[in-house]
């Protein structure tokens, strides 16, 4: 637990470094998104391309983060958009299923799965370090605005992983065609999970009703 009152960062020190981490968040997600979708279709790499538009979705949870903490007190409008969000993530989690489908019935592997290695392990180097960061600005704020916030980056850390794994696995054995299926696939479990969660009231990204800190 990090002390609030540590010496030279105050509650609004840290509510100021929550809210640079949130701007951050969406600004690197944007690029994440674009750069993933891009690749991904250019490759035909299912797994990439829907890590990339979940990376976009994940955009409109931190903008509801960002807009609890800049004293945003609607409590009916956070939930409505986060089950809009959850819907989305369903949605998303529905098409890549598809997409992972069609390409095994049709035994069509991705042409490579080198660029889905580079952003995953860029992703991971990102997340990590902004996993860390929202979980310290969470407990030194008491926030569980903040805290859900972490959480979902531990999530976006997990989806990394598992887009690590399945582009390494078909890049360094080819003959392993079904990889970036089977990787996508995962991805859809994980990514339907939290959206369904979030449809439930109870995801983990921002997902509190707790008044935003000032």
């Amino acid at each position: 637990m990090v002390d609030p009152a540590e010496p030279g960062i105050n509650q609004m020190d840290w509510n100021r470094r929550a809210q640079r981490l949130a701007f951050f968040t969406v600004a690197y997600n944007l690029i994440e998104g674009l750069v993933s979708v891009i690749f991904g279709v250019r490759e035909e790499s299912v797994a990439l391309a829907g890590f990339g538009i979940d990376s976009f979705i994940e955009v409109g949870s931190a903008l509801v983060v960002l807009w609890r903490l800049r004293g945003g007190q609607d409590e009916d409008r956070e939930p409505r958009a986060l089950r809009v969000i959850g819907g989305l993530f369903l949605l998303l989690a529905l098409l890549t299923a598809i997409g992972s489908g069609l390409q095994l019935w049709r035994r069509s592997p991705p042409e490579t799965t080198v660029p889905g290695v580079v952003i995953s392990l860029a992703s991971l180097s990102f997340m990590v370090w902004l996993w860390r960061a929202k979980r310290e600005a969470g407990q030194a704020l008491g926030s569980p605005t903040i805290l859900g916030d972490a959480a979902c980056s531990l999530a976006c850390i997990k989806l990394s992983i598992v887009l690590l794994v399945g582009s390494l696995v078909y890049a360094l054995f080819p003959i392993l065609w079904w990889s970036d299926s089977a990787a996508a696939l995962l991805l859809c479990a994980l990514i339907s999970r939290e959206g369904w969660e979030m449809l439930r009231g109870e995801g983990s990204c921002g997902c509190s009703q707790e008044e935003p800190i000032s």
